[in-house]
């Protein structure tokens, strides 16, 4: 875990190109959020999640390992003139506390099945998760990382939970051009049930 931290740190104290733009899921079904609410961006990165989410008029927690990528997005935000919270830490040890809630929880290119099992718990009823990130399946054998245990299996995002109804989902895997759409990602949109 050490290690990862230090990569991680590395990784965003070197010079920053220009924000990359929010993830694809959220990007594309942005009409889908609220127009109030608590959101949280979990494994941040440099923040495009979440000012994407302030600017959307919502009270955005952007969580991250890195310590540099928390500076980061404070910057961003207050360039943006948005308000944006950081939290720097272990994702699961982050986010122990009990009950607390969220309208929308966007999580991109990050997985920790662990976590992946909780997040339904951590939306209020009707809160939104946006969940996008590498699968087994793909037709870019160098997209994202080599390791299976970070990449998902067909279809693996509809089984996350009973408690929430699917919006959207999106999975191409090698079917057809694989020049076009979202190649080498699945994306899922899925809504919390009412009075859960």
């Amino acid at each position: 875990m050490a290690d990862s931290k230090t990569r991680w740190e590395k990784r965003y104290s070197e010079v920053q190109t220009e924000l990359p733009p929010a993830c694809f899921v959220l990007n594309e079904f942005r009409y889908l959020l609220p127009r109030t609410g608590t959101a949280i961006d979990i494994a941040s990165g440099r923040g495009a999640n979440a000012l994407l989410l302030a600017q959307s008029g919502l009270q955005t927690t952007a969580l991250d390992i890195s310590i540099n990528a928390a500076k980061l997005i404070e910057n961003m935000a207050k360039q943006h003139h948005v308000s944006i919270n950081t939290i720097t830490g272990f994702v699961e040890e982050s986010l122990q506390t009990p009950g607390h809630r969220y309208d929308v929880i966007v999580v991109s290119r990050f997985l920790d099945r662990a976590l992946l099992k909780r997040l339904p718990a951590m939306l209020n009823p009707e809160g939104l998760l946006f969940y996008q990130t590498f699968v087994k399946e793909k037709s870019d054998a160098t997209a994202g990382p080599s390791n299976p245990d970070y990449l998902l299996d067909s279809n693996e995002l509809l089984s996350l939970s009973d408690e929430l109804t699917v919006r959207v989902f999106l999975d191409l895997g090698s079917a057809g051009n694989h020049r076009a759409g979202l190649r080498n990602e699945s994306c899922l949109v899925a809504q919390k049930r009412p009075n859960l």
